[in-house]
């Protein structure tokens, strides 16, 4: 078995996998492996598909498959696996470092002190305490995120379709959530129902003045109606660590925004949460070897 490593994971995980079979993290063997472990970077399109005639199992170290073309793997008879549990408390903690970034003024705070200004009258912080965190998304990760901020005494309100009962999240209809929440977190992933959700029509229905945060898709939201909203004071501040594209466009109008905290897409890329992703992915590979000698 031919195993092709194209993106980055551990730096353990190649040794890991040599109980498998030939390991190589040279994208130019594509053609003979058996086996892909990709995360983000790595676009599994048709044609990629279509350059690797002995591909059977497709690996995506994260949540979501975004970055797969499911359908035409699973004509190509190609299972396709990801590793969903692995990447909840990474993405959560960064989530909730966000939304405490936002309300301590943390950036704002340090530039400040950077330029050698001493802004201790200016930097007036909100607490989380009292607050209503809506989450769209009462997955994983949200779950995980509402957890906190039970702990940080918010009241937490959610709205997911596909989940009926939370112990830790009162279920709420999207326009309860939208309206009543003064932070949003979005945990869904990209589908046609989520692709542009969050735009002018529905920020209309938020509260003034709300903060929004994304460790979800970059794609949820509709860049130019967000960064509108900003410029008018509606949205109070958008935390967000995914984009349109990695990296994002030039002409990214959230980029030049104000009140938008950015980070480079590293919800998933803690030291723990990479070890996680290589114990699952040596457990799949278990699985599918087991199949093959099936």
């Amino acid at each position: 078995m031919k195993i092709l490593i194209s993106d980055a994971f551990d730096p353990s995980l190649p040794q890991r996998l040599k109980a498998f079979g030939d390991v190589t993290d040279d994208t130019s063997q594509l053609p003979e492996a058996d086996v892909v472990l990709v995360r983000s970077k790595t676009k599994c399109t048709k044609e990629y598909i279509e350059r690797a005639p002995n591909l059977k199992l497709i690996i995506r170290g994260g949540v979501g498959l975004d970055n797969v073309d499911l359908e035409y793997a699973t004509s190509k008879g190609i299972e396709v696996r990801n590793t969903p549990e692995a990447s909840s408390v990474a993405v959560a903690e960064l989530a909730f470092a966000l939304m405490l970034a936002v309300s301590n003024r943390i950036v704002e705070a340090h530039n400040s002190m950077v330029t050698g200004e001493w802004a201790k009258k200016q930097m007036k912080r909100s607490e989380l305490m009292g607050k209503t965190l809506g989450l769209i998304g009462v997955g994983r990760i949200g779950t995980v995120v509402a957890n906190r901020a039970r702990a940080f005494g918010m009241y937490v309100i959610g709205y997911d379709c596909y989940v009926e009962y939370s112990d830790l999240v009162e279920l709420k209809s999207l326009d309860e959530v939208l309206a009543s929440s003064d932070y949003i977190s979005l945990h869904v992933p990209l589908c046609l129902d989520t692709e542009g959700m969050i735009n002018k029509e529905t920020i209309a229905k938020m509260k003034d003045g709300v903060i929004i945060i994304n460790t979800g898709r970059g794609k949820c939201v509709v860049e130019d109606d967000l960064a509108a909203a900003l410029e008018s004071g509606k949205v109070r501040a958008y935390a967000t660590d995914v984009w349109y594209s990695d990296p994002p466009a030039e002409d990214c109008p959230l980029l030049k925004a104000p009140n938008v905290i950015m980070t480079p897409h590293i919800g998933a890329s803690t030291k723990e949460n990479l070890l996680r992703i290589g114990d699952q992915i040596v457990e799949i590979l278990k699985e599918h070897q087991q199949k093959q000698g099936a």
